[in-house]
């Protein structure tokens, strides 16, 4: 097995790739720190500030390291890598003596040449171990710039599942060593076959694969090597560090956003295409992948590495629009001036003739009065406009004034929807696509999750197919005023009355009310409605329906269904309360509460129970929900209006396997003709899909977990027609089946894990319930196997194993062997043969995964008590993986297992024959392995020193927080020194002194946590 190893496989071609791209790698033990709590490698932090600013003076260096590596414990973990991010990225401020004046001047000391990134150091460090208050943890792989911890890798075996090197590992050193990411800049995970990497702040679902190096048009692929390559990439890795971060507010606190791969290589594209002229192109990114992040992006990349006094001005075609990207800009700290938005066409004159690094503005505000010549405002030719979804505007009378005001200004065109046929003028205006990011690129990324449509038009309503197009275009203005409501009654009396027939809209918000309840996963939902008089009369229906609902349903669901909150959303007009009376609709209590409450962040918030809206035009297009799942359509639509609403529902967020988009009006039936696409017009360009592609899927993965049950001898069909204890009887035979070898459990928790996704997706299609019956046993064999793992879940049949265990494998306590009868019972009292047909009685796979994990228990904490036993662990390792591959049957790995606990329990008598305690031995082992030649008064030396050595520590130095001052740290590593220079034997060379003291400090740093606490008295 050594050669599919972990080490094997994966950590060491990413060593030796590293190498090749320029690193210079070591391993961890061999860098050179003050203490092993160091996470910055500050001897080389400070040769390279030297070597980078050789005009500043010594004080002004160590002024600059002091800032750098400063303790940061007391703030937030994103605090400190924000404050350290700011120092690297525009240098440390520092007091330098002015020989002019004897005065002062300010400097900034450089940290990392952004310009030439040859001029930097690049150190690979492999297992590299940093101590924290209370554990020490050893990460697989840090990347450190000048020093600096930029980069880390945690590396999985090629078997074992990607997802917890960010659930076991990742999480677990933010907890216990938090200033190994104060300077971090990315965090890669990997398996060699899977790579994912984000930032500090990302959850799992977050972290993104990275499959091109080269350019958008090269066949993506998913490996460690492509990641290494089009990350860490000593150029790729400054560009990415400098240019490519953002700290962002949002309402959780402060998040880091790191470039996706497709962000990364589109922005620079259209880095390419600014030295080609004014037409800088057409950058079509998916909805949901990130666009606005992408704006910034490139606008922070232009000011840092393109010469010129650049401003951009961002153009939108709605007011939600502008508002979204102007919030996003300031969120991420990128416009820091107050006056950057333009309130009237006045105010949008004034910026565009003042200085300003960004102007956020409405195209209407280009708009001259009648008879009034179109002025130019600026002949500056370092201006950028960059549009938003304007496809519409970008045309008429208003684009041209805009392009009259700049006329030498460079354009381009952001968008999250494909240029429609028809639209070839966009081409004309802009220029080509300069970065495509499509829906299926998007998707198959993890950017975002996959839409799927049903079709649930009422039986009482015509299918529609006749429905005016003039309809649907009235309605794409989207924001329509009080006017134009009044125009689309009166011209569209028909199809308008069709809409919003009264029996119509009863059936649909009954409708509405069962499938919202019935989903599997509670995300939140909008209900797009033709007007604001339907979006109230829905509500109101819809509230009807769900106290029916609520007083007909007695389930677990009850409180959920009782807090849930809904609301309308439109936009206010003139007369709204008379002309809506009219209609017998009552705005008021609506209107109020948007005037009184926030429920934008109430809706975007996933603890708050508003859970419902009801809309029309606002909060269709720029308005980000992770959390919503599903959107009812009953409003006509097209084209980029129908795909910037239907995005809504595609942005990734935890549990969400896809969004689904509800048509009760025939929106979707001209979907192939809105998706004519120039030269990428196939349908797995499609944004969304039919409902039966999910069910399908579902089918197809069921289909795979049948097949890999039928191949253990599980019938699942068995299991569904049997009854009470017949079918748990074959509910524990197919967990015996299944649980081992380990490839099988893992094969089949990942698929009952997708066949619970898309049921929860499928729900509450009527077909979910023919599915049901396949799907509950998959559940419950998963959900068995998964308890196995529990230390509270164990079988009757294994208490006589787990009262043996808890006797022979234990802690030794401070307990002297001369002052106490033996404390543990041996395991070789154990009558293997008596007790192997005890379990071929019993399902011994089932019993043998319940027995590994009771022991693994147990060794955890035999190891945290103990450094030096790291050989029980590779033992035990060796053991499983010998069982996982099928070397050993489950009657030889159960014999081998209480071998090794027997192994285990010779070893806690050692300290007894030693006449040590468990603290004590471990001290003394770490100064005698590996084994040392020692005559028997050597060894009581050693012994004695050991125990003196350790009790001085206890009694004078271990104070409260130690470990957080550098001089009580100090004390200790000088004392330790001191014990150790007069107790060991002269068989001590200098060399093992060394890495004895070493070794000894790192073990009373990771154990003892001070004023009585540690490891030993948990």
């Amino acid at each position: 097995m050594s050669g599919y190893s972990e080490d094997a496989l994966v950590e060491q071609p990413a060593i030796a790739l590293l190498a090749e791209l320029g690193w210079q790698t070591v391993r961890g033990r061999d860098l050179e720190r003050e203490t092993p709590a160091d996470a910055i490698l500050t001897a080389r932090l400070r040769l390279a500030l030297k070597r980078l600013n050789p005009h500043l003076p010594p004080a002004a260096i160590e002024q600059a390291v002091a800032d750098i590596t400063r303790d940061r414990s007391q703030m937030s973990l994103v605090a400190a890598n924000r404050e350290i991010y700011f120092l690297l990225k525009n240098g440390v401020r520092t007091n330098v003596p002015d020989p002019q004046d004897d005065g002062e001047t300010v400097e900034a000391v450089r940290v990392i040449d952004w310009d030439q990134p040859a001029n930097n150091d690049f150190l690979l460090g492999a297992q590299f171990r940093v101590a924290g208050e209370m554990h020490s943890r050893r990460a697989d792989l840090v990347g450190f710039v000048n020093g600096l911890p930029l980069v880390l890798v945690e590396l999985k075996a090629v078997h074992r599942r990607l997802e917890t090197a960010y659930t076991d590992n990742l999480r677990d050193y933010k907890d216990t060593v938090p200033q190994i990411f104060w300077a971090n800049a990315l965090i890669i995970l990997s398996n060699g076959s899977e790579s994912r990497v984000g930032s500090i702040t990302a959850g799992w679902e977050h972290f993104a694969e990275w499959k091109k190096v080269g350019g958008e048009s090269e066949q993506g692929r998913v490996s460690l090597e492509t990641m290494l390559r089009g990350v860490c990439e000593p150029a790729r890795l400054v560009d990415l560090v400098e240019n490519f971060t953002l700290f962002q507010e949002v309402g959780g606190g402060t998040i880091k956003l790191t470039a996706k791969n497709h962000q990364y290589l589109g922005v620079n594209n259209a880095l390419s295409a600014l030295r080609g002229g004014r037409k800088l192109g057409v950058f079509w990114h998916a909805q949901g992948s990130g666009k606005s992040v992408s704006m910034m992006f490139f606008a922070q990349k232009v000011l840092r590495k393109v010469p010129g006094n650049w401003t951009f001005v961002l153009v939108a075609d709605r007011r939600e629009l502008d508002g979204q990207i102007y919030q996003h800009f300031v969120a991420s700290g990128v416009v820091t001036e107050g006056r950057a938005q333009a309130n009237s066409s006045q105010h949008l004159r004034q910026l565009l003739t003042e200085d300003h690094r960004y102007v956020f503005t409405l195209i209407h505000k280009f708009r001259t009065e009648a008879g009034e010549a179109r002025p130019v405002l600026s002949k500056r030719s370092d201006i950028i406009v960059i549009t938003d979804e304007a496809h519409r505007s970008q045309y008429d009378t208003l684009a041209l004034n805009m392009r009259t005001a700049l006329p030498n200004a460079a354009f381009m065109a952001f968008t999250g929807t494909p240029l429609i046929a028809g639209e070839e003028k966009t081409r004309h205006v802009f220029g080509d696509y300069v970065s495509v990011y499509n829906f299926q690129q998007s998707v198959a990324d993890g950017a975002t999750v996959p839409l799927y449509y049903e079709s649930r038009i009422p039986k009482l309503q015509l299918t529609n197919d006749d429905l005016n197009d003039d309809l649907e275009q009235l309605l794409e203005a989207a924001a329509l005023d009080d006017a134009q409501e009044d125009k689309l009654e009166r011209e569209f009396t028909r199809q308008y009355h069709l809409i919003t027939r009264d029996e119509r809209l009863e059936a649909i918000a009954q409708d509405v009310v069962e499938h919202f309840v019935g989903r599997g996963f509670r995300g939140k939902a909008m209900m797009i409605c033709i007007d604001k008089a339907t979006a109230v009369r829905m509500y109101d229906k819809v509230q009807k329906h769900w106290q029916e609902h609520l007083a007909a349903v007695q389930t677990e669901r009850i409180a959920w269904l009782k807090e849930t909150d809904m609301a309308v959303v439109v936009s206010p007009g003139q007369n709204e309360i008379a002309d809506l009376a009219a209609k017998g609709l009552d705005i008021r209590p609506h209107r109020q509460r948007m005037n009184t409450e926030d429920l934008e962040t109430k809706f975007k918030d996933p603890r708050d129970p508003l859970r419902l809206v009801f809309v029309c035009a606002m909060w269709i297009t720029g308005f980000d929900v992770p959390s919503c799942s599903t959107l009812y359509l009953d409003k006509p639509m097209r084209n980029h209006t129908l795909m910037q609403t239907i995005a809504r529902a595609n942005r990734v967020y935890p549990g969400k396997a896809s969004g689904q988009i509800v048509d009760y009006v025939g929106v979707f039936r001209n979907l192939e003709r809105a998706l004519a696409l120039y030269g990428a017009g196939s349908a797995g360009d499609e944004p969304v899909r039919n409902k039966a592609a999910l069910l399908a899927a579902l089918q197809q993965v069921l289909t795979a977990t049948s097949n890999l049950c039928r191949q253990q001898g599980v019938s699942l069909v068995a299991i569904q027609a049997a009854e009470q204890f017949a079918r748990i009887r074959l509910l524990d035979e197919a967990v015996e089946a299944l649980v081992a070898p380990e490839a099988i459990k893992r094969q089949f928790l990942d698929l009952a894990n997708r066949v619970g996704r898309l049921y929860k997706a499928v729900l509450p299609d009527p077909a979910a319930g023919c599915l049901a019956v396949q799907v509950t046993p998959v559940q419950i064999i998963a959900d068995k196997i998964r308890a196995l793992k529990s230390p509270t879940d164990i079988a009757p049949v294994m208490q006589p194993v787990e009262d043996i265990l808890d006797d022979s494998i234990v802690a030794a306590g401070y307990s002297m062997a001369r002052e106490s009868k033996s404390y543990s019972t041996d395991l070789s009292q154990l009558d293997v043969e008596k007790l192997s047909e005890t379990f071929a009685r019993h399902r011994i796979q089932t019993t043998n995964e319940r027995f590994r994990w009771s022991v693994e228990r147990k060794l955890l904490r035999f190891e945290r008590f103990n450094p030096t036993r790291t050989d029980f662990r590779q033992k035990f390792q060796a053991l499983i993986d010998a069982y996982n591959a099928g070397r050993l049957d489950p009657e030889e790995f159960l014999r081998q297992l209480v071998s090794f606990a027997q192994g285990l329990s010779d070893e806690e008598q050692r300290g007894v024959s030693e006449r040590l305690n468990e603290e004590e031995l471990a001290v003394f082992d770490l100064l005698t392995k590996p084994q040392l030649d020692l005559s028997a008064a050597d060894r009581q030396k050693v012994k004695a020193t050991a125990q003196t050595l350790l009790a001085t520590l206890k009694s004078e130095k271990l104070a409260l927080d130690w470990r957080k001052r550098q001089q009580a740290r100090a004390e200790v590593r000088v004392t330790i020194e001191r014990f150790l220079d007069e107790g060991l034997p002269t068989v001590y060379t200098p060399e093992l002194f060394a890495q004895k003291t070493t070794a000894v400090f790192e073990h009373i740093y990771d154990a003892y946590y001070g004023a009585g606490r540690s490891v030993y008295a948990a």
